[in-house]
């Protein structure tokens, strides 16, 4: 027992490493702990301060607890007994599937990375690709709103830069959680954007054991308060067209409301719309077919070239982006007014309401005159039509950007990227819609298209 046990130098200082590393840990490491929660605390109280919609204790839960709290939700638990039943499967391996869906599924939501990192990045990017706009904002309904209700922003969804142009305009307002779809989902990107609030679907998912788990994470996240952005088209549109409301999320939301007694859930319509639509091509390949697929490779190269525009000074701008803001609906009162819970009723609403509010853009306006042309037109028809086209839709209740206010630099704007684009073509002094480039002149067109307009004769041609 007192005999010498002899051991290699570099086993010793490992060992006296990880013993001193174990009392820190146990000694020192609560206190510190303690130091920094207390400091990141004070940080977001600072903050909640200077923001319209306060970040809840919900979304400052630490992940794993709200990872345990989902997986052994009751009516998780009622699922999963149901599929052991129904698939045949050990009880053991449906609970890992469970775990996977609520970790999967789960954020880790960091203040420091949204409002130090990810929303300065977003104004940064969206600043450099366009000239980026806020539309109309009805400020008296949205001050009027419930303090305490959950709001939902409700967005169309035209492009993935959506993501970035909303978290920058609502920075000074909230932290926006997102559901975000599989394409995100590769390594690295997917952390970020956990550490950004997001939270992972999937869209096409039958499984009804995940799909009670997604909608369980849903609803004690409303429950809990949390401002979200959702995109209730489900997708990016590939003609440019509104899409009819897909009620996955909005179900969720809404299951189990009692009007008066749950935490009002107030829905706030968002429209956007751009000049130039990244993605648009890819879009509309093949008639609008087809499912779009995030390309970490296609998304570098397209990085690397606009870098190399910009060192070169050759870089412009993709022309204007431009977010709406419309009245708000709150859940209680729509829930009221129908008697019930009628997802349908609520979605064909919501989208009308978003429908209502989205821009009317340069590009949008000159799209639909070429497309609606007769023939080839001059410079000089084509800038009395455009204008003629924006009054009638003003008129008829739209808000259109008019870029410094100036109708005549509107249409300007527009044509100049058309013709960068090659949407139309110029023979002869006359310009024409470009046959090759039909699939993208409509969808641009259909940005608009939706939107009503008061009855104006057809100007004669110059």
């Amino acid at each position: 027992m007192t005999s010498t046990l002899e051991i290699p130098v570099w086993l010793a200082v490992l060992v006296g490493t990880l013993g001193i590393a174990g009392l820190v840990d146990r000694i020192v490491g609560p206190s510190l702990r303690w130091f920094f929660r207390r400091r990141v605390n004070r940080a977001i109280d600072d903050l909640n301060q200077s923001l319209d919609l306060k970040i809840q204790p919900f979304k400052l839960t630490r992940r794993k607890v709200l990872v345990d709290r989902l997986i052994y939700d009751p009516e998780v638990m009622a699922a999963l007994e149901d599929h052991v039943r129904e698939e045949g499967v050990p009880r053991d391996v449906a609970m890992e599937r469970v775990e996977r869906y609520a970790r999967e599924t789960v954020p880790a939501f960091s203040a420091f990375a949204y409002f130090s990192f990810g929303a300065r990045i977003a104004r940064w990017i969206s600043q450099a690709l366009f000239r980026v706009r806020l539309g109309f904002i009805d400020n008296a309904a949205l001050s009027a709103m419930d303090p305490e209700a959950t709001v939902v922003f409700v967005m169309n969804h035209r492009s993935n830069m959506d993501y970035l142009l909303v978290t920058y305009l609502a920075a000074e307002r909230s932290a926006l959680s997102y559901a975000v779809g599989e394409w995100a989902r590769i390594w690295g990107l997917s952390t970020l954007i956990r550490s950004m609030g997001a939270y992972f679907i999937r869209r096409k998912s039958r499984n009804a054991l995940y799909r009670k788990v997604l909608s369980r994470y849903v609803a004690m996240a409303t429950e809990g308060g949390v401002t979200q952005a959702v995109f209730p088209e489900g997708g990016l549109t590939r003609t440019g067209a509104l899409q009819p409301a897909k009620l996955g999320l909005l179900a969720y939301m809404a299951e189990g409301f009692q009007p008066g007694v749950s935490r009002d859930v107030t829905f706030v319509p968002v429209g956007l719309n751009y000049d130039r639509v990244l993605e648009d091509r890819i879009l509309t390949e093949g008639g609008g077919e087809g499912r779009f697929r995030f390309s970490p490779l296609a998304l570098m190269g397209f990085l690397g070239r606009l870098s190399w525009l910009r060192l070169t000074g050759r870089m412009h701008r993709f022309g204007y982006a431009c977010v709406s803001f419309g009245a708000p609906l709150s859940l209680t009162e729509f829930m009221q007014k129908r008697g019930g819970a009628d997802i349908d009723a609520l979605g064909a609403e919501l989208m009308e309401r978003v429908g209502a509010v989205v821009p009317v853009l340069p590009v949008s306006l000159v799209a639909t005159v070429m497309q609606e042309a007769d023939g080839p037109l001059s410079p000089l028809d084509v800038k009395v039509r455009t204008q003629s086209l924006m009054r009638a839709l003003v008129d008829a209740g739209a808000h259109a950007h008019i870029p410094r206010g100036d109708d005549d630099y509107a249409v300007e704007v527009g044509l100049r990227m058309m013709r960068l684009r090659h949407l139309v073509i110029e023979e002869d002094g006359l310009l024409s819609a470009n046959p090759e480039e039909n699939l993208l002149l409509t969808y641009y067109a259909n940005a608009i298209a939706h939107l009503p307009r008061e009855a104006t004769a057809l100007p004669e041609r110059v």
